[in-house]
């Protein structure tokens, strides 16, 4: 099957004796017991697997797990790890990740954030306690590009394992486990979701081995599960998601030149720019750049704060990949301890009308 195909039919996985076109919802928490039982809905619910399965084959992956959010997708990884590991993290990660490394799990496992940009700063970063190496490309909020098959050379060089935070590309644009890493990420609460109703996250494995046996462990003893229904509307979202990415990207690429023009902008972080630092990485691994950008206006955090207050089509909000186009200025919700800009503004580009945005974006710098 091709993606397109994938999304709609992967998901859908009929147990009904009246053999609907989609599938029901089943809010059972236990099962009678028999021969192929699920048992109990904390361990598996027909949902869910019907969820994991769609997630695995977008993803090129042979396992899935679907989490309750992204943290708890994330954090999962974290636990399957063992006391005194170390961990190298991109120097731009998620704010929500980066907080359980040098929070949750300090005094436990060790982190050195690095410029995954570069290479062979992963290879210098690299201890005998090395046991991931965490990717996030394109990293939030900068938009920065890894060479994930480069890095993952020099992880199986060194027997570490490589998960790759996939929420920005999406398997629509990327597949980090068809260029060598060994579990994807995502939280499926952005695009995958697609309307921002939805709370959730997943882990994508290329293979079911020892550590993936620990993290399934962590998702059944740990509990943090999606409910049914969260699994039936993100099954249903991602039938959608094809389509959705291209009209995001579209959208993103077009904006995005627009602000490099803009006398009132900075700069503009998009792989898409042929002058951004990662373009060419981009461009050899991904099919296309996203719905994700960002920018620094002229002015700083007052004038940043200004312009988003004059919008009428972006919604000031936090989070990303709903139809709706969101914007904020990323340091204010990622708190004191921030190390993006202050007059960054971050943009989740959305399916609203073209002309619209961008007059809209035009009123707001002027």
């Amino acid at each position: 099957m091709k993606l397109e195909t994938i999304a709609i039919h992967a998901g859908t996985k009929i147990t009904d004796s009246h053999k609907p076109a989609v599938q029901p919802i089943t809010l059972a928490t236990t099962f009678e017991h028999h021969e192929e039982s699920l048992i109990y809905a904390r361990a598996a619910n027909p949902n869910r697997n019907a969820l994991e399965n769609v997630l695995a084959k977008l993803e090129h992956g042979e396992v899935a797990a679907a989490f309750s959010s992204g943290n708890a997708a994330g954090m999962s990884v974290f636990q399957a790890l063992s006391p005194g590991d170390h961990i190298i993290a991109p120097d731009d990660m998620y704010h929500g990740l980066r907080n359980q490394l040098t929070g949750i799990f300090q005094g436990i496992l060790t982190v050195d954030f690095v410029d995954m940009t570069q290479s062979e700063n992963v290879s210098k970063a690299i201890k005998k306690e090395t046991a991931l190496i965490w990717i996030e490309t394109p990293s939030n909020p900068l938009l920065k590009i890894s060479n994930i098959k480069e890095i993952c050379e020099i992880a199986q060089r060194n027997s570490i394992k490589v998960v790759c935070d996939n929420t920005f590309a999406t398997p629509v644009f990327q597949n980090p486990l068809l260029l060598g890493a060994d579990i994807v990420m995502h939280s499926t609460t952005k695009y995958l979701g697609g309307h921002s109703d939805i709370m959730g996250g997943a882990l994508i494995g290329k293979s079911d081995d020892m550590f993936w046996e620990k993290i399934r462990n962590v998702q059944i003893s740990g509990g943090a599960i999606p409910s049914p229904f969260d699994c039936y509307m993100l099954t249903r979202s991602i039938k959608t998601l094809p389509y959705r990415m291209k009209g995001h990207a579209e959208h993103a690429g077009i904006i995005a030149t627009f602000l490099q023009n803009h006398a009132d902008v900075e700069k503009v972080y998009y792989p898409g720019l042929k002058d951004h630092q990662g373009h060419a990485t981009a461009t050899s691994q991904m099919s296309g750049f996203g719905g994700m950008l960002s920018f620094l206006v002229k002015g700083g955090a007052e004038k940043a704060d200004l312009v988003i207050s004059k919008l009428k089509y972006f919604t000031n909000a936090t989070s990303l990949g709903g139809v709706e186009s969101l914007i904020e200025r990323r340091a204010a919700s990622e708190g004191p301890d921030t190390k993006t800009p202050q007059n960054l503004i971050r943009v989740s580009v959305g399916l609203e009308h073209l002309d619209d945005l961008l007059e809209d974006l035009d009123q707001a710098l002027k």
